[in-house]
């Protein structure tokens, strides 16, 4: 695999949730998922004041009819930035409630999905009442941390594919502050994963440079434009992007 600054070409989730192959489909609907549930779960909570349960069933329902209505197909990337705009069909979704009341359970699409709504209710609560913001700045700082927590994921996956595990346990060490802060000196971290500093110094290199390239990825799947790409690259990452 590349270890390369630039972003692999990959359709955007825009032209894969319209694509005739189901597989296609449905990497769209995962993809959005992962970015996507934890805001729109947490924006159905806080703005609309829904108990657990139904917001829950909300955010299933959101997912689905984003295929089933071929929402994405009305996306205009001149108008508004892709999560604006979905934030705004999820408030649509919420305020025809009443109709979306008689609604059946529905698995579809997004029966295989596995998403944590006990861990997004306990995270919820823990925070309290008190919010960052307005429901839409909420919005989109919940959908920052959920694309770079994918993006962590799937630097995860890919270091330990590759044998380089320690890269990423380096990473979330010193870069993330996963022991707190100040973080630990080079040379105790070499001691403690018996490598050299120069082994801790590249390996933070790589860790820094694939997820920078993951979530770059990420984005460029994830936006309707490359105005709004190089925009999202610069509020997340604050880089210019290629």
């Amino acid at each position: 695999m590349s270890g390369g600054f630039f972003p692999p070409t990959r359709a955007s989730i825009v032209e894969a949730a319209r694509s005739g192959d189901a597989g296609e489909r449905a990497r769209a609907l995962e993809t959005l998922a992962g970015a996507y549930w934890r805001p729109v779960y947490r924006h159905v909570r806080r703005k609309f004041g829904k108990e657990h349960e139904e917001a829950t069933e909300l955010t299933q329902d959101f997912f689905v009819e984003l295929l089933e209505r071929d929402l994405l197909g009305r996306f205009d990337p001149s108008k508004a930035r892709l999560r604006t705009y979905l934030r705004v069909c999820v408030d649509g979704l919420v305020a025809n409630e009443a109709k979306a009341a008689g609604r059946q359970k529905r698995g579809g699409a997004a029966a295989h999905l596995s998403l944590d709504f006990d861990g997004a209710r306990d995270e919820l609560e823990r925070a309290g009442t008190a919010q960052e913001g307005s429901p839409e700045r909420e919005f989109e700082k919940e959908w920052a941390r959920s694309v770079l927590a994918l993006g962590l994921a799937r630097l995860d996956a890919e270091l330990a594919g590759r044998g380089k595990d320690v890269a990423g346990r380096l990473f979330a060490i010193y870069d993330l502050g996963a022991e707190g802060d100040p973080p630990p000196a080079y040379a105790d971290l070499a001691r403690r994963f018996e490598v050299s500093v120069t082994d801790v110094t590249n390996g933070l290199s790589l860790a820094r440079r694939e997820f920078r390239r993951i979530v770059l990825a990420l984005l460029r799947e994830m936006t309707g434009s490359e105005e709004e790409y190089r925009i999202e690259a610069r509020t997340l990452l604050g880089i210019d992007a290629p």
